[in-house]
């Protein structure tokens, strides 16, 4: 007569190989291998058996217990290549395969990338700070006088705490100047917030590459060669550069920079594409307040910053007519890049 763990493992083979499906599989496992299940309960009965008949009946639980679970894995696998097969079956390959769109970058970043890249060439590190700041690092530490439009609530975004979405990132040279002594050359691209009528040609968000050179006996002519360098690496070589006067309080003397390029859709028109100038003592004495020591000396340290609007940018040398169709995700104006 068979043991009775023998005859537990053919009634289990049976019913693992009558399981329909996952569920009904797993309802056979549980009963008998689960922890109360039929073979499960015989490791238990193990300490009641007489010395000599333990090993026997050990060795024999193992083999229906590997048995049983080789069973129920072989009907895994067989019914998990049945549903493959049957779906498989369902295909009609002759309807033609879904499409697969390749993305692209947007055309902002595309222009914050072309300009980093000409930047970087030129010795510029990155930096970056945060969108919220506060008033005395865009503006006081900028010498920008109290009544200045710009501080006005109409044209800044203020926040209920006093601090406010950053009108330029001009307010990351200032980090940068705290962070580190001269020499020092970086720029800082990003977001900026103004509260513009939203219409063709402004947008209450827009970005910005603004750059800061400070080292010993830098001068205009160190500002003019870096920008001169930069408008004819992006619109062409035969670019012609004008640097109007101008007046920024963070910057004297300041320019308004103007371009004119063939490769142009105005051809022959001067186009403003940025705003620039040597760094104002006062910015450096603020600065050094701010960092309890003289490393800016005005008297030893000069430099220039610069702003470039990167969504004019874009929008004079890909022919864009209006700005808000950056923002739109509008998959016609998108492809136009891609």
């Amino acid at each position: 007569m068979s043991h009775p763990l023998e005859q537990l493992r053919e009634s289990a083979l049976r019913e693992i190989d009558a399981a329909g499906d996952a569920q009904a599989l797993e309802a056979v496992r549980v009963r008998y291998l689960g922890r109360n299940g039929s073979i499960s309960a015989w490791g238990d009965r193990m300490k009641t058996l007489d010395p000599e008949e333990r090993p026997v009946v050990g060795r024999l639980l193992n083999e229906v217990r590997n048995a049983v679970n080789a069973a129920i894995g072989q009907r895994a696998e067989k019914s998990r290549s049945q549903q493959e097969s049957d779906s498989l079956a369902k295909i009609d390959i002759s309807l033609p395969g879904t499409p697969q769109e390749r993305g692209s970058l947007h055309p902002l970043t595309q222009m914050l990338d072309r300009g980093i890249a000409i930047f970087r060439r030129m010795g510029f590190a990155l930096a970056d700070g945060p969108d919220i700041e506060t008033e005395w690092h865009c503006f006081d530490a900028l010498n920008t006088p109290r009544d200045h439009p710009a501080r006005n609530e109409q044209d800044t975004f203020y926040l209920p705490d006093g601090r406010l979405l950053r009108t330029h990132t001009s307010t990351v040279q200032i980090r940068a100047m705290q962070a580190a002594p001269p020499p020092i050359r970086v720029i800082a691209p990003g977001a900026a917030y103004r509260r513009d009528e939203v219409d063709a040609t402004h947008s209450a968000q827009f970005h910005q590459i603004e750059g800061l050179y400070i080292d010993e006996n830098v001068s205009v002519a160190d500002l003019k060669g870096t920008l001169e360098f930069f408008t004819r690496e992006l619109f062409g070589a035969d670019t012609a550069v004008r640097f109007r006067p101008h007046y920024f309080p963070f910057t004297e003397p300041s320019f308004e920079i103007d371009v004119r390029s063939k490769a142009l859709k105005g051809g022959e028109q001067w186009v403003e594409v940025a705003g620039s100038g040597m760094v104002h003592p006062a910015v450096f004495e603020e600065v050094n307040k701010a960092r309890g020591d003289d490393a800016y000396d005005p008297e030893k340290w000069t430099g220039f910053a610069f702003g470039l609007g990167m969504d004019r940018l874009a929008m004079i040398l890909f022919d864009i007519p209006d700005i808000r169709f950056f923002a739109q995700n509008d998959l016609r104006f998108l492809r136009q890049f891609a």
